[in-house]
């Protein structure tokens, strides 16, 4: 029998700070938090809250000494740029205390990295990262000018972090990270966690049917693995974390994911990032395959997904946006009176564009979408929402399929895409 694995009662607590107006006024998407605070659960610590303030020094102090009162680690982004508007270094040594003063040693790299990169001299608004609260360690930058700051207050530990995604990564890694393990050995439960990636199966669907698949298990392995439900436009993830030693948390999520194989299979797409074009390369580039897309109501919404894939060029050859009738007849040979018999939004328009587009860049495979994304257009035949997709192949093989997809126009083209990359998906699966 599996032993349910809790938290330790003196499990460490954590607080997420992100600082900037551009997260408060929405110009800018927090996803920092987001990822901190998966990094931070999945070390074993316990993330009891999160604030955003803008950039004012007063905000940004009080919210430190707010967390640093109910945690025992804060964590703080954004504001360790060289402008005026940066004030976390100020915020940080003002909740602490302790005065600001120049480190010598990050002035040198400062200098350095901007003779590396072709400037004489060192702007004097950079000196601004070089200051650093009395007391606190400086976390070398390896991918920014800014550099890390960790600093004691009270009996938290206060980290800030550059607001720049990949400097804050990368500072998290190989500072941030080993700092933790080390200050909290003994003390962390370890998290184990596995992810399923779904496209093309509503939420309440898949919740249903996991719950009714979940309910043979044996009692103490579904209470050792949390489930949770992780949805996009693109599709639902599930999350499965297990605490407590990796033998005992692998046994019981590898028992969980099991019970769940004949559920997710028909939707489910393996990539370690979660991205459906990038598992579509790597079926496509391991069977040698090409392909080529003809987009009319995504408009190229597939195609962006595909060239968003690193390396993508070994395997996509590129796609045609066929959005009016005459540029469907033109650059993919779809005949006028199919599409006068049967409209644009038709499996045999679909398929003519699938067809088309295999034939005019010469690939081995060829996906196709033409549909009603709206908000008008619809009729009661074909109301919005409606989606044709087909997929040819240079055999001779190919299939069509019809999509009733809810939502606003973004919400219809982007699932439209995501089905049409999970068709080839599934066209091209290995035997």
């Amino acid at each position: 029998m599996t032993e349910l694995v809790h938290a330790r009662p003196d499990t460490p607590r954590a607080a997420l700070v992100t600082v900037g107006d551009e997260l408060l006024l929405g110009d800018t998407v927090d996803g920092n938090a987001a990822w901190l605070g998966r990094a931070l659960a999945e070390l074993g610590l316990r993330v009891v809250h999160r604030t955003t303030v803008g950039d004012d020094p007063a905000a940004i102090r009080a919210a430190l000494q707010d967390e640093a009162a109910r945690a025992d680690v804060v964590l703080v982004t954004g504001g360790l740029g060289p402008t005026e508007d940066d004030r976390t270094r100020e915020a940080l040594a003002q909740a602490a205390g302790v005065a600001l003063r120049t480190d010598p040693e990050i002035v040198a790299a400062l200098e350095e990295r901007y003779r590396a990169r072709g400037y004489e001299r060192l702007p004097p608004t950079n000196l601004r990262q070089a200051e650093v609260p009395e007391g606190a360690r400086a976390l070398a930058n390896a991918y920014g000018t800014a550099p890390g700051l960790a600093l004691e207050v009270g009996e938290a530990l206060l980290v800030a972090l550059p607001g720049v995604p990949r400097e804050m990564r990368g500072l998290f890694e190989d500072h941030v990270r080993p700092l933790l393990a080390s200050r909290f050995e003994g003390r962390l439960t370890p998290v184990h966690v596995r992810r399923v990636h779904t496209t093309g199966i509503p939420e309440s669907v898949l919740a249903e049917r996991v719950e009714a698949a979940l309910e043979g298990l044996e009692a103490a392995i579904r209470a050792a693995v949390e489930v949770a439900y992780l949805p996009d436009l693109r599709g639902v993830d599930l999350r499965l974390t297990a605490r407590g030693a990796r033998k005992q948390a692998e046994a019981a999520l590898e028992a969980v994911e099991e019970a769940l194989a004949d559920v997710v299979a028909p939707y489910r797409f393996d990539d370690p990032e979660g991205d459906l074009a990038g598992a579509l390369g790597e079926r496509l580039r391991a069977r040698g395959l090409r392909l080529a897309t003809a987009e009319s109501c995504t408009g190229g919404l597939v195609g962006r997904h595909i060239t968003d894939v690193p390396g993508s060029s070994t395997w996509y050859a590129g796609g045609v946006i066929a959005y009016a009738n005459r540029a469907k007849t033109v650059l993919l040979g779809v005949p006028e009176q199919l599409i006068e018999a049967h409209g644009a939004v038709s499996e045999p328009v679909a398929r003519a564009m699938a067809e088309g587009a295999l034939r005019t860049l010469e690939t081995d495979v060829a996906v196709a979408v033409t549909g009603v994304a709206g908000p008008g257009g619809g009729t009661p035949a074909k109301p919005v929402g409606t989606v044709w997709l087909a997929v040819a192949d240079r055999w001779g093989g190919g299939d069509a399929r019809l999509e009733r997809f809810a939502g606003d126009r973004e919400a219809v083209r982007e699932r439209a895409a995501q089905a049409a990359l999970k068709a080839v998906y599934d066209h091209v699966a290995p035997a």
